[in-house]
């Protein structure tokens, strides 16, 4: 039976920033394009992914859409595209917005096809932005920018009161275009059906870090990745917080606003979900957005790998919006889009892990770190995806599996490892399905068989691992004998 799981998208592929669409019988996602050990964010050209709304077990690449020196702006293709949205005009062709690294500006593509090939089609008239765009506190962050080095905490003041032309979302309901934008203070301006023009000024959203003290946004405000989009008459603006691990969301009864704070839809780490504090996996920023999908709804967002922010990959989780338009925070799974658990039969990549934590694990965002280097990590080398930096203490999760008559696991380890690796169901490993000896010392893939209790139902999958030394693991498989 074919299954999909968490990255949905091949191992070997990273497109974060993902925004998904329905066009006809399609869901497209369009993102940014990372790659494995990236030294900087989006370095390669958009690619558009797309899977049936009846399956989305069968996704296929659609091929490169837009290429960064089709902008005008950037003929020799120094600036990378960063994230992008996609929408369908008045006139039925498919526009692509986005915006290139260090270019104060959104540039807008044109395709008559969802998946491109898209050509450069203008920018929006909105003009450099202006750096007194906040007015009187804008101009007084710019002087102070000028007078001193801006610190991390001064910088993001700073930002706060500038209008960037960043992280474009459009949204179309009839003939009436929205644009939303923004890093560090979102805005929307609605635009002529040329799709360039301003009809208006563009108007602040919601609040950011500074303006959300004593607010219900207060801890969640907005950081940047604005999108918009429409159910069941309700608008959902979605975001990435000042956390910048969560994606949240605010509703409202009109494209541009006010937009009241909902929640938070996912977390990178899981932090938040059931009052969890210390995340699961290493945390990193987020982007992404909901749809609707046949007749249910879904979250698309984006995990971290190969120890830094510039590899990211696409993953996707269902949702629940309940009957008052509020939308429960939901846990990142290995099994994501599949529907259901996944068998516990046959083989799977170890990489699909959800949960990877050690005791270097970090509760807040800091790539800096040397220990990231070393810790517990999915990573890319010679185009095999794999989980590298096991060692004592580490804890390997999966959610969910559906088991039937598994009596034996196979785990594909290399390395120099000698100690202990428990199994259990639950993350606290009281449920307790098998205990193994591991006595690896092998440069090369060696394939430890692990007996298990069968124990029929859908479960998280927990590895413990306790003793000395270092281990890599590439698969996982079950077996019954």
């Amino acid at each position: 039976m074919e299954q999909v799981y968490n990255p949905y998208m091949p191992l070997t592929e990273y497109v974060p920033d993902g925004e998904p669409h329905v066009f006809g019988d399609r869901v497209y996602v369009y993102g940014s394009h990372d790659r494995a050990g990236g030294t900087g964010f989006c370095e390669d050209n958009y690619v558009v992914w797309s899977a049936p709304v009846s399956d989305l077990r069968d996704w296929r690449c659609e091929g490169t859409s837009y290429m960064k020196n089709q902008d005008p702006s950037n003929p020799d293709g120094s600036h990378p595209l960063y994230a992008p949205d996609c929408v369908q005009g008045p006139d039925g062709r498919y526009y692509l917005y986005y915006c290139l690294d260090g270019l104060d500006e959104i540039g807008v593509a044109v395709s008559d096809r969802p998946a491109g090939p898209f050509s450069f089609y203008g920018h929006v008239l909105l003009g450099r932005a202006a750096e007194n765009a906040g007015g009187a506190e804008g101009q007084a962050a710019a002087e102070e920018k000028e007078a001193q080095p801006v610190t991390p905490d001064g910088w993001i003041r700073y930002m706060e009161n500038k209008m960037t032309l960043f992280d474009p979302g459009v949204f179309v309901e009839g003939e009436r275009v929205y644009l939303y934008f923004g890093f560090c203070r979102s805005y929307v301006v609605e635009l002529l059906p040329d799709m360039l023009t301003p009809a208006g000024e563009p108007a602040v959203l919601i609040p950011n870090r500074s303006q959300a003290k004593g607010t219900p946004y207060e801890g969640h405000a907005f950081f940047e990745a604005s999108s918009l989009r429409k159910i069941r008459g309700r608008y959902y603006f979605i975001y990435s917080s000042e956390l910048s691990h969560e994606l949240c969301y605010a509703t409202g009864d009109c494209p541009t606003g006010p937009f009241a704070y909902g929640g938070v839809l996912i977390s990178n780490g899981d932090i938040g979900m059931n009052g969890r504090t210390k995340p699961v996996t290493q945390i990193g920023n987020t982007h992404g957005s909901i749809e609707i999908i046949g007749e249910n709804a879904y979250v698309f967002y984006h995990r971290q790998t190969n120890a830094t922010e510039f590899s990211r990959q696409a993953c996707a989780e269902k949702i629940k919006i309940l009957e008052d338009g509020s939308i429960p925070q939901v846990e990142i799974t290995s099994c994501g889009l599949n529907g259901e658990g996944l068998i516990a039969s046959g083989s799977y990549p170890a990489a699909i892990a959800c949960h990877l934590a050690d005791r270097t694990v970090q509760e807040k965002i800091d790539y800096s770190d040397p220990a990231m280097k070393e810790r517990v990590r999915v990573t890319q080398e010679c185009g095999q995806v794999y989980i590298a930096g096991i060692k004592n203490r580490t804890k390997i999760g999966y959610k969910y599996f559906r088991f039937m008559d598994a009596d034996l696991m196979a785990a594909e380890l290399r390395g120099s490892f000698f100690g202990t690796l428990t199994i259990a169901f639950d993350e606290n490993g009281r449920q307790v399905i098998g205990e193994y000896e591991v006595q690896v010392n092998n440069a090369e893939w060696d394939i430890q068989l692990i007996p298990i209790t069968p124990s029929p139902g859908t479960h998280a999958l927990y590895l413990y691992f306790r003793g000395q030394g270092t281990l890599d693991m590439k698969t996982l498989a079950f077996f019954s004998t």
